[in-house]
Parts: structure tokens; C-alpha cells; sequence
């Protein structure tokens, strides 16, 4: 065992699965085949390329919103090779001024077909964001506080209602540390948080997106990963707020922030004892942004290409940042932030695949963890006597083929045993 397997370990399981045939009779001394569909650990990206790609224009006026995440010029036979090649979750954008840039007119049809197209490929669908500061509407920016207050509510409960059973995973809040006093010119949700207070914001959007959708996973979103964030969680909590899992961003347009500053970041928030999912996580493959800015919108320059020597660097670095995140015990979802370089944003060369669509070593060197090293290739193995044989990789699920004929079963740490009977 190399010292990486140790530090993956907690991420394995070992279950004896038995195998019968179509009678329920042990499938005894005879060769199968066992292999791994799926991680049981979340691999994501962001699904903003495939919204015009799949579900078409996007509707009047979101255009005048700014936006990223449109691969022009890029096919959807060649982003979906390179998405489903390595992730099995995805974030789609339900910001507030570009899915309902007009009122009453929501873009709901576009999301719903791109969601179902991801559904479809076996990948999980996020909505982000149910509630924030930014991106909003021009339409409500002279509406009274009121009528603001009602459309949040009504939007973040009807949309986990609508999309129930289709999208089950939202970030009911995002960045709620420096919303009641984030400058944003006439930004009704600001003057909101002001009004109501953070925490009374908070509440609402896990209240109201609950309501929609009582089963759904409920975020908290932050890039502010300070004190300032544990000392909101200890609040929240102690308040009696259900959240399901915090989400931190590490957006590191200014270099790799180390295994150990993001294994301490881990440590401090798996505290809380809630899953951690790291929302929105880059690395970019060009010169770093200059380490004296302090809010990375402020960076904003004609062009910053993709360099060789830059995507060596990325390469390297977002496999120690993916094995630090996967040996974390804490984390459950890994969510990169952006598949191409192309409409990335801030124009930063962050993605996974160059502005044609041309796979980086970063890509390569990702999907060489997730679908190689660590899963459990297609192996020929013999049953004993009594159809049972044993089976060990990262959970997830898999399937075993005797024949024409296969069944799946999941592989589990609370699942010593299985039994599978094929089909006939």
C-alpha cells in the first residue's frame, strides 16, 4: 500500500457479493466480470457551457446580465466526452437577473432541458444560487422591501418545488458574510440583508427553499473562508437553522494555496460536523493574478492565455489539491469551476480544456485519479462454491457481467455483503 492508498483508505470498501443466476441458484466456480460505474464521491463541474449547447437561446434580455460559461465554437459531442470522461455532478446557474430577466418570464424550459440532459448521463444536477447579493434583476431595483421580501420567498420555493425530483441539490444561500454590507449599486437584496439582518436571510432561504423541496440538500456558500464564516456558522446553528452541508470556495487565481493551508481550512469547518463540499475550486493554467489584489473581480485585463509551462503547473497542482481534498474524511463533493477556457470567468485560464476545446494536462492528469487510480477497472474474477467472490475499490457502484447477462450493486462501507441475481 503507497502512502497516497493510505490516505484514501476511509474512501474504500470491501463487500463479498453473491452472485445467482436468474433462479436465485449460486453462480458457483465461474468466471465474471466485476467493474466500477460510478463514484459514490462527488466529482463536479460547472454546467453553464452546455445551457445554449442543449436547452437553446438564452431569453430576452439576459443578455444585458452579465454572465460567463459560454464555450463558443465548441461542440457538445466534444464537451460531453471530456464532462462525463470525469464527473458525475454538475452546478447549473439559476442566478436571480439571468433566469428571470423580465419578470414573470423565467428561464425555466432552458434549465429544465439541461438539466434533464445531465440526469439522462447519470450526472447529479446543483442549482446555484437560491439566494444572493449579485446578479439581480433590474426589474426589482425600485421595488419596496416588501414585495422584494415575498418574490425571494416565493422564488426560492417555488424553484426547489419545481424542479423537485430533477434537481435536489441547492446552494440556498451564497456568500452571506459580506451581504448585509456588499456595495452593489441598487441591489434590493443588500438593502434587504440590512433590513432584515444576516441572519434573518439566512432562515428565510433555508426555510423557504425547504418548504419547496423537504428533501432537497441545502447549501451554505462562502468564499470569505475567515473566521468571519465560523463565526456565522456557530450562529446559524446555534439558531436552530438546518443546513445539510457548508461550501467553501477556493477560487486560487493567485496561485495553490498548499496541502497544508487547504487541509487546515478543512479541519476548521469539519468542526461544524457537516459534509463539506467545495463549491467553486480553479486553478489557472497562465501567469498568476497579482498577489497585492484583494478582490479578484477587480483583475480584469484583455487577455490571459494559457501557457505550456502554466498548464504544467496546473497539471501538478490540482492533483495535490484533489488528493489533499480526497483524503480529507470531511469532504464529499469536489465542484472545479469551469470546464473551458472559453467565457471562463474573469477571462482566466482556469479551465480544464483550452478556448478549441482541446484537453489541458490538467484534464488529463484529473482524469487519470478519478477514472484510473482511483477506480476499479473491468477484472475477470472466478466465484467459489458458493457464487460469492470479493470485491474492494472506492465506493460507488458497480456492476458484474457473467455471460450476456449483468446486475449491479452498490459498494458500500455499511455493506459487508451483496447479493446479486442476474437477470434472465
Amino acid at each position: 500500500m503507497t502512502q497516497d492508498d493510505r490516505t484514501v483508505q476511509h474512501r474504500r470498501a470491501r463487500t463479498e457479493v453473491t452472485v445467482e443466476d436468474a433462479a436465485g441458484r449460486p453462480l458457483a466456480d465461474a468466471e465474471v466480470v466485476v467493474e466500477q460505474t460510478g463514484h459514490a464521491f462527488g466529482f463536479g463541474n460547472i454546467g453553464f457551457d452546455f445551457l445554449p449547447l442543449v436547452g437553446g437561446p438564452a431569453p430576452e434580455g439576459a443578455d444585458e446580465v452579465e454572465a460567463f460559461g459560454t464555450a463558443e465554437g465548441i461542440g457538445l459531442e466534444t464537451l460531453a466526452d471530456a464532462y462525463v470522461g470525469i464527473f458525475n455532478q454538475t452546478t447549473l446557474p439559476f442566478y436571480w437577473g439571468r433566469y428571470e430577466p423580465r419578470r414573470g418570464h423565467p428561464d425555466e424550459a432552458r434549465l429544465r432541458a439541461t438539466a434533464e440532459w445531465f440526469v439522462a448521463r447519470g450526472v447529479t444536477v446543483k442549482g446555484h444560487p437560491l439566494l444572493w447579493h449579485t446578479v439581480q434583476p433590474a426589474w426589482h431595483a425600485d421595488l419596496p422591501l416588501d414585495e422584494v421580501e415575498a418574490l425571494q420567498r416565493a422564488r426560492s420555493r417555488d424553484l426547489t418545488a419545481g424542479f423537485r425530483g430533477l434537481i435536489d441539490v441547492w446552494d440556498a444561500i451564497n456568500e452571506a458574510v459580506i451581504m448585509p454590507v456588499f456595495e452593489n449599486g441598487a441591489n434590493r437584496i443588500t438593502d434587504l440583508a440590512k433590513e432584515r439582518g444576516r441572519l434573518g436571510m439566512i432562515r428565510m432561504a433555508f426555510d423557504e427553499a425547504r418548504a419547496g423541496n423537504p428533501d432537497a440538500v441545502l447549501l451554505i456558500n462562502d468564499f470569505d473562508l475567515s473566521p468571519a464564516y465560523e463565526r456565522l456558522l456557530e450562529e446559524v446553528l446555534e439558531a436552530g437553522v438546518r443546513i445539510d452541508a457548508i461550501g467553501l470556495q477556493t477560487h486560487m487565481h493567485q496561485g495553490f494555496r498548499g496541502e497544508e493551508a487547504i487541509t487546515a481550512i478543512l479541519d476548521r469547518f469539519a468542526r461544524f460536523g457537516l459534509p463539506l463540499h467545495m463549491t467553486e475550486t480553479t486553478l489557472v493554467s497562465g501567469h498568476l493574478m497579482p498577489p497585492e489584489i484583494e478582490d479578484l473581480n477587480d483583475y480584469r485585463i484583455p487577455e490571459w492565455p494559457s501557457t505550456p509551462e502554466g498548464e504544467e503547473r496546473q497539471a501538478d497542482e490540482i492533483v495535490r489539491h484533489y488528493r489533499t481534498l480526497v483524503g480529507h474524511p470531511a469532504v464529499q463533493v469536489v465542484n472545479y469551476w469551469g470546464l473551458t477556457d472559453a467565457g471562463s470567468w474573469l477571462g482566466a485560464p482556469s479551465g480544464l480544456l483550452r478556448a478549441d476545446g482541446s484537453r489541458k494536462p490538467a484534464y488529463e492528469a484529473l482524469r487519470s485519479l478519478v477514472r484510473e487510480e482511483w477506480w476499479h477497472a473491468p477484472t475477470t474474477v472466478r466465484t467459489d462454491g458458493e457464487g460469492r467472490v470479493a470485491v474492494e475499490g472506492f465506493t460507488g457502484a458497480y456492476r458484474v457481467t457473467a455471460g450476456d447477462t449483468a446486475a449491479a450493486f452498490p459498494l458500500r462501507h455499511d455493506e459487508p455483503r451483496s447479493q446479486v441475481r442476474l437477470p434472465a
